[in-house]
């Protein structure tokens, strides 16, 4: 594609130095939630450390080495114009993450009854993390390319439509059940701000639910998970012991906490108490008012992400913010929702918290694209 295309006037192209500042308050806030993300999470792992043999340190160091790695890609992803390399390469990314699904489900490794994950140079890694930013790229190219047509079923459903499925089927054989809630979840909205008309999109969530109630059933791993949230307490010692563990941690935490590193629950009581279920610890021992502090800065987060989104230079920067920020917020509404006991485990880690390096690197490359589309729109202000 021309660079016209992500500018949407030929005649103001943006030079590779006419660059502009960066968004501060959204830097401020992520590196704010890094910082606390990473006390907290060597506060929940560290006990389980110690019994694995591997040092108090182990979790915390590597998640630490991660996080400088992607603030530092943030940092260089930011000085570039990124919305413009997205838009040249969603088409290659996109293929690349379809190669890398197909290879899970040749040659990947298994755990849990699952198989999401796969092993290139000694580095295991998700391709799932990648298919949902890869996702957002493709549907924020089609509806900068399709602009007029959006409303049309032709090019606003279908082709939307098949280029998701295709991702989605792949994801959904390997029995990824949360990615798949994920991308439909994001890839709805952006096809809303998009321009696909709204009977449409209560279409697709019809389907979706028929989806879902199908996979559950031919795909049984879930149906656990779905018994463990409505009767926890009828399976205390089996499928709802994750459940019940998590609201006494939270229970337990009352208004103000039991202090940094007095929780309770992660002495091997809590399972994936440094992943998945890090926001229990977080309300363990920081109570009622830290967790509440944490949620205002996420929603301050996504509130600044969506105001770079809306004044972002063009359509595809403006669709490829939107569709970050919507991704962020999505993850950590069905984190803590999860973790409350008001939806069933989806294993949806939270954002800078969560262990995990791909999921991490990921972020923080999404990131550095936000910062990178708010430069460059400070630079059109000038």
């Amino acid at each position: 594609m021309r660079q016209e295309e992500l500018t949407g006037q030929s005649g103001n192209r943006k030079r590779p130095d006419d660059r502009g500042m960066i968004d501060v308050p959204f830097l401020a806030l992520v590196l704010l939630l890094t910082a606390i993300g990473l006390i907290m999470m060597f506060s929940a792992s560290y006990v389980r450390a110690i019994y694995e043999d591997n040092g108090p340190m182990h979790y915390f160091i590597r998640q630490a080495g991660v996080a400088v790695l992607g603030i530092g890609a943030m940092f260089l992803i930011s000085r570039f114009n990124a919305a413009y390399v997205c838009l040249r390469s969603a088409k290659l990314v996109y293929i690349v993450t379809m190669i890398l699904l197909i290879g899970v489900l040749l040659i990947g490794e298994s755990a849990g009854g699952a198989k999401r994950w796969i092993k290139i140079a000694g580095q295991q890694f998700q391709p799932s993390e990648i298919a949902k930013f890869a996702v957002i790229c493709m549907i924020a190219a089609m509806s900068t390319r399709y602009q007029e047509k959006m409303a049309d079923w032709r090019y606003g459903v279908l082709r939307v439509g098949g280029m998701l499925l295709v991702i989605l089927g792949l994801i959904a054989l390997e029995k990824h059940l949360s990615a798949i809630m994920l991308i439909g979840l994001v890839s709805v909205v952006m096809m809303f701000v998009g321009g696909v008309r709204k009977r449409w999109i209560f279409a697709a969530f019809a389907l979706a639910i028929i989806f879902f109630l199908l996979y559950v059933n031919l795909m049984g791993y879930a149906g656990d998970r779905i018994t463990a949230w409505l009767h926890p307490e009828e399976h205390a010692l089996d499928e709802g012991y994750q459940v019940i563990q998590s609201q006494y941690a939270i229970g337990s935490g009352g208004l103000f906490g039991l202090g940094f590193g007095m929780s309770r629950q992660k002495y091997l009581y809590l399972p994936f108490e440094y992943n998945d279920y890090i926001f229990a610890i977080v309300c363990e021992e920081l109570g009622f008012v830290g967790a509440l502090g944490i949620i205002i800065l996420f929603a301050l987060l996504v509130i600044r992400g969506y105001w770079i989104a809306m004044h972002a230079a063009d359509r595809f920067s403006s669709m490829l913010a939107m569709g970050i920020t919507t991704l962020l917020m999505v993850q950590v509404v069905l984190n803590i929702a999860v973790v409350c006991n008001l939806l069933p485990s989806t294993g949806v880690g939270l954002p800078f918290f969560s262990y995990g390096g791909t999921n991490l690197l990921m972020t923080f490359g999404e990131v550095g694209i936000i910062l990178s589309i708010s430069r460059w729109s400070s630079s059109t202000q000038k």
